[in-house]
């Protein structure tokens, strides 16, 4: 099992929106993969946005019982998130992706939950796929 399960907004919204089409697969990767996970703040303000003031509470209380966890400040990182962000700005990359990709490359034995097929583009440290569950 990963030491660093890293999610993005794509998952968190899936795991609480039952609307999704990935919410199920949320779920289940969720019993496989319990908390706590880790996340970046772009990534937490995208999945406040998305699901607005229905999963907005949901989304809290997972914050408020440190199921998910903020653990990238940007500050201390941003030269090589810029980085990537130019590396990737054909596919394109998000300040979300950017700073996951970036976790990946700080955490030990980090894996990465998400809906977004683009993390399978994405390398770390230069060359290194990123270890990743995705629906499917």
């Amino acid at each position: 099992m990963a030491a660093h399960v890293v999610v993005d907004a794509g998952f968190l919204i899936a795991l609480l929106s039952r609307r999704d089409g990935h919410h199920d697969w949320a779920v289940s990767v969720s019993e496989r993969h319990p908390p706590p996970w880790f996340t970046c703040e772009s990534a937490l303000s995208e999945a406040f946005h998305l699901l607005g003031s229905a999963g907005g509470p949901a989304l809290r209380a997972l914050l408020e019982r440190q199921a998910v966890r903020p653990a990238f400040v940007l500050g201390d990182d941003v030269e090589a998130v810029l980085r990537l962000l130019e590396k990737y700005e054909d596919v394109p990359v998000s300040l979300a992706d950017a700073s996951i990709v970036r976790m990946t490359e700080t955490l030990s034995e980090p894996t990465v939950l998400t809906t977004d097929t683009d993390f399978r583009v994405y390398r770390r440290h230069g060359r290194r796929t990123l270890p990743c569950v995705l629906p499917g």
